[in-house]
């Protein structure tokens, strides 16, 4: 086990490099002149000179041959220096420090509720194969495969506006100030988040169901008078979780850069409106940073989703 865990965490670091090369590369060859957007305000009427504009290449960096910027951004991200926001002059760990608990609880959130909708329904429906009750969850995964989450988003806010008289709040509770207002404020967007990815979920645990109640062992289980409810929950639930749970890594790892929408819709001060926001006014610092601490997590994420299958599964290792 050893051994493999060194083989993977080798295969870690050359793929974080190569995130932020790519990073680094997209952020120079989109358009618009950081230097220039700053000067120009957010009306785009300030007043400005050329020796402004000279000058203010000249501190940010931009001047400098790509190769130098982007080993000066390596350096400062090896000392954990995250920069200052071109935008309002902050360090960038600060707003990093407000924007990414909310983010993470959210994506958590939805994570969850993926998991407790997709999970049960997706045994249920493959123990009930070819049923009416098969054919209602298949439906509504495959309605939840065709709805975006920017849309689910907008017929959760229309429906709570409209029957319920809930709107997205002003401001947010901390959780660790208000965990009970935090968790309300959060319980909706985590559902329409969640809802998103629950249809793939639900169908990759039916497909690996429908598999493993075909095998030997299961029928043999069976034969023994066993139970079904001891079948389906001690034998076949526990192997046709296996490629269920690389699925839920990857798919958390996906719901974090969902966030981002859900954000914008639910008023959440969270990284993805932060990332929006800076998008905007071209803050560039803040935008590299952000994509780039999000492609590490999902990486890092993938990295854990091959330890697990690893310990689980002892022939992988082997080969």
């Amino acid at each position: 086990m050893g051994a493999y865990i060194i083989r993977r965490v080798f295969t870690f670091i050359p793929s974080a490099i190569g995130v932020t090369l790519i990073i680094f590369v997209i952020m120079r060859i989109v358009p618009g002149d950081p230097a220039l957007m700053i000067l120009s305000g957010h009306d785009g009427e300030g007043t400005y000179t050329q020796e402004d504009y000279l000058l203010l290449r000249s501190q940010m960096g931009l001047d400098d041959p790509l190769p130098t910027q982007y080993l000066r951004w390596m350096g400062e991200l090896a000392r954990l220096d995250l920069g200052v926001s071109l935008e309002d002059d902050r360090p960038i760990s600060q707003i990093f420090n407000e924007r990414f608990p909310v983010t993470v609880q959210l994506a958590i959130l939805g994570f969850i509720s993926a998991c407790a909708m997709g999970i049960p329904i997706g045994i249920i429906s493959a123990v009930k194969q070819d049923s009416i009750v098969d054919y209602i969850f298949r439906s509504i995964a495959i309605f939840g495969l065709a709805m975006p989450t920017f849309f689910v988003g907008l017929i959760v806010i229309l429906i709570l506006s409209v029957y319920f008289n809930w709107f997205p709040p002003i401001g947010f509770a901390n959780l660790w100030e208000d965990p009970l207002k935090s968790i309300q404020q959060l319980g909706w967007p985590a559902l329409a988040l969640g809802f998103s990815v629950n249809g793939t979920m639900m169908r990759m645990m039916r497909a690996q169901m429908l598999e493993v109640i075909q095998e030997d062992y299961v029928r043999t289980a069976r034969s023994k008078g066993l139970p079904e409810r001891v079948v389906i929950n001690r034998h076949a639930v526990k192997n046709a979780m296996l490629p269920v749970i690389t699925l839920a890594g990857t798919l958390l790892g996906g719901l974090l850069g969902g966030t981002v929408v859900i954000e914008m819709i639910f008023n959440i001060p969270g990284m993805g409106r932060a990332l929006i926001d800076a998008i905007y006014v071209r803050d560039i610092p803040i935008i590299q940073t952000f994509i780039l601490i999000i492609a590490l997590i999902y990486l890092f994420l993938n990295l854990l989703i091959d330890l697990t299958y690893g310990w689980l599964n002892p022939r992988i290792r082997l080969n």
